[in-house]
């Protein structure tokens, strides 16, 4: 005994004064293990776990700490804590002789030691037991900090840093983990069950609920102990569970917040709640649009509806204003992100492909289009398109067919346009994973690609902004965005005010449905095989909003069209965009011109119409015109031979007599031959033409003037057993 004491007094003597930080220096260092992202005002949006080594939250005030706790712990772990100077020389006596003449240890570190040892790592015990020496060191810290903190800065900064249970550190994380509460609500059964952990974090629950009722025994007055062994095993014979107190978009925050990183410089910034991100989010918008979507999936439910998504975005800067990847715990699968995963496009692209055409000066908004069944001859047989109704129209106008998304009129179009021009002008759009035209075939004019909304959406923007093509974004960051062309305007402010227009929609959709709007809107609907995806996408001069019902499990939902499914919600949005600052038509490019005309055979009603200058029959003079020379385009394809024949020559008859006819159904006649990229003859188009058998491998095309392939087929003259090609 005199022993030890004498070595307190040496140590004592060499010892030097230890420097610790100050409580501001130990709060100001404190960090969350979640990250935080805030909206485009500086509003906390979502808070997401970063940190994997240990779960903290935020820092609780002494103020915001259930008095019930601080009781417990005080009980607990420090009887004298308010009269002693740092060290309880009694209790540390008591423990000297103990660990002296008996085989149990007993340990005696006040409240300010064990904060001591937690500020610095070297007082940290290195095996089961501190050294003299790291005692002594952990006694002098003690009274230094007595010196300089408040009994209240002790108190705080030890619940705060303290580990209670497994990876819940502080009582912020160990109170709402254990017991879904702020720690100011911690009653007393509760707080006895956390100061009894302090001794033994992961001790076994009954040791836990024993420890905890001894403690109650010198309560006054006691606590049930039954009541608390009951409690501690439920809290504590499961896995812990922390609700998220703000998680407005868990999407966009795994985008942008690191995991376990120092996040980019740029658009974070560390503080002690974390590492904060600021995004381009306006948090009343996103909850607005959640709710919005939440309510209408909820509603056409029965309809086995399960998922959604939904993106607003400001077509001047890019900026996405909500994202809104799922509906959350009522989803069929709430992490899968709705709006980046990719579905079948139904109806929505057919605006890009009416945009090539009007933009190459093929069609215009008064042409006449065929709505009547069709057979197309592919590769793997005969593609035949229908209407979404099975109820063809006819001979309508292009403005007719695009608002009304009437299916065959655009696979015409897409005859005309070509499918590899229409993919890579998609590709321009920002939709970069789509194969080739092969893969495809026609049926990509009715949205059989793979898209996401965001891509989709983007895409929109571009119609919104008069052609210009850029990036959306997320953040405010320092990159520049690249702006690039990717229709004339002309082309765009045609296919807007077609999409504008309510009366050619009616077709389809009726003059009152979802999509019409009190503010100037252009918006498409689409809908995918068997319903399985349903898309609204539309834009105002200021937004565009779209929108995606379906299940994320691919499962066809029943009965739901572009209107019922997705439109409803797009409108929803859009009034509340528009509420009180009501968009305006654009105003008309240079390059258009608006005629009055009349369609021979009163096909459709006389109507004013737009055209790009020097288009078609229709010119910019005054008088009203009739529409007689637009023709109603037949989709050219080539009969003999089809894709795929193997033809072979007969060696027992001369050569100059062996020949067959390429054949081709059509009634255009500004088309020619070729044959592996030669022209056949230069004679005028004839729908059938003699050709003399030669061995080989040939590709035959139907192309018109403006050099695009509208059908091509691949066949093969074999020449093998026989004279050589030479001798005929």
């Amino acid at each position: 005994m005199k022993t030890v004491f004498s070595l307190f007094i040496f140590l004592a003597l060499v010892s030097t004064t230890y420097a610790l930080p100050s409580f501001q220096e130990v709060k100001g260092s404190y960090r969350k293990s979640d990250s935080v992202l805030l909206d485009r005002h500086g509003k906390v949006i979502h808070e997401l776990r970063t940190d994997p080594m240990g779960r903290r939250l935020d820092w609780a005030p002494i103020e915001e700490i259930s008095p019930a706790l601080i009781r417990a712990v005080v009980l607990s772990e420090d009887k004298r804590f308010y009269s002693h100077k740092g060290v309880d020389w009694l209790a540390l006596g008591s423990s000297i002789m103990q660990n002296i003449f008996t085989r149990q240890t007993r340990g005696a570190s006040t409240l300010t030691m064990q904060l001591a040892s937690m500020l610095d790592d070297g007082l940290k015990p290195k095996s089961s037991r501190r050294t003299v020496g790291q005692k002594w060191r952990q006694i002098k810290a003690a009274g230094e900090l007595e010196e300089t903190w408040s009994k209240k800065e002790i108190l705080e900064a030890y619940l705060n840093l303290i580990t209670f249970r497994g990876e819940l550190q502080g009582i912020s994380a160990s109170s709402r983990g254990l017991f879904d509460k702020e720690p100011n609500g911690l009653n007393e059964p509760e707080s006895l069950i956390l100061a009894s952990l302090i001794r033994a974090p992961n001790a076994p629950v009954h040791v836990v609920g024993n420890r905890a009722c001894a403690f109650a025994r010198s309560m006054n007055p006691p606590a049930a102990c039954q009541d608390i062994r009951t409690l501690a095993s439920a809290a504590l014979g499961r896995k812990y569970s922390i609700r998220q107190k703000i998680a407005l978009a868990p999407h966009v925050a795994y985008q942008l917040l690191p995991f376990n990183a120092l996040g980019d410089a740029r658009r974070s910034s560390h503080t002690r709640e974390g590492i904060s991100v600021v995004s381009t989010l306006d948090s009343d918008l996103q909850s607005f649009a959640y709710s919005a979507l939440r309510h209408h999936i909820l509603s056409v439910k029965q309809q086995n509806v399960n998922d959604g998504a939904l993106l607003i975005v400001e077509n001047k800067t890019g900026d996405v204003l909500a994202y809104v990847g799922s509906i959350g715990d009522e989803s069929s699968a709430r992490y899968v992100d709705g709006v980046k995963a990719k579905r079948q496009a139904g109806s929505t692209l057919k605006p890009f492909l009416y945009a090539i055409a009007l933009e190459q000066q093929i069609l215009t908004p008064a042409s006449v289009l065929i709505d009547s069944p069709v057979d197309i001859p592919t590769a793997l047989g005969i593609y035949k398109p229908e209407d979404y109704e099975n109820d063809f129209k006819g001979l309508v106008s292009v403005r007719t067919a695009l608002a009304s998304s009437l299916n065959i009129p655009a696979v015409r179009t897409l005859s005309l346009v070509g499918v590899e021009a229409f993919i890579q002008r998609l590709k321009l759009l920002g939709f970069t994973q789509l194969k080739n035209e092969d893969y495809y075939g026609f049926s990509v004019a009715l949205g059989s690609a793979d898209v996401s909304l965001w891509e989709l959406v983007n895409a929109y923007r571009t119609l919104a902004d008069s052609g210009l093509q850029g990036e959306l974004r997320l953040t405010f960051d320092d990159k520049e965005t690249k702006i690039r062309r990717a229709f004339s305007e002309n082309a765009i402010f045609l296919i807007s005010d077609i999409l504008a227009d309510r009366e050619a929609r009616s077709y389809t959709f009726s003059l009152e449905n979802p999509l019409s709007t009190k503010y100037w809107s252009a918006v498409k609907t689409g809908t995918s095989k068997d319903m399985r995806d349903n898309w609204c996408v539309g834009y105002s001069d200021r937004y565009t909003v779209g929108v995606w019902v379906g299940n994320f499990s691919g499962t066809p939902m029943w009965n739901v069209s572009g209107v019922t499914g997705a439109a409803p919600v797009w409108l929803e949005i859009m009034d509340h965009l528009h509420r009180q600052n009501p968009d305006e038509a654009p105003n008309p490019p240079a390059g258009v011109f608006a005629k009055s005309i009349e369609f021979q055979g009163e096909i459709e009603s006389a109507r004013t119409e737009w055209f790009i200058r020097n288009t078609g029959p229709i010119s910019d003079s005054s008088e009203r015109q009739h529409v007689s020379l637009v023709t109603a385009h037949d989709f050219p394809h080539i009969l003999y031979p089809s894709d795929g024949t193997a033809i072979s020559i007969d060696p027992d008859i001369p050569g100059e007599n062996q020949y067959i006819y390429f054949e081709a159904k059509t009634s255009r006649n500004d088309l020619y031959w070729t044959l592996n990229g030669e022209a056949v003859n230069n004679e005028a188009f004839q729908p059938a033409v003699p050709w003399q058998l030669k061995p080989g491998k040939y590709a035959l095309s139907l192309v018109d003037r403006q050099e695009h392939i509208v059908d091509s087929v691949h066949f093969e003259v074999k020449g093998a057993d026989m004279k050589s090609p030479e001798s005929y």
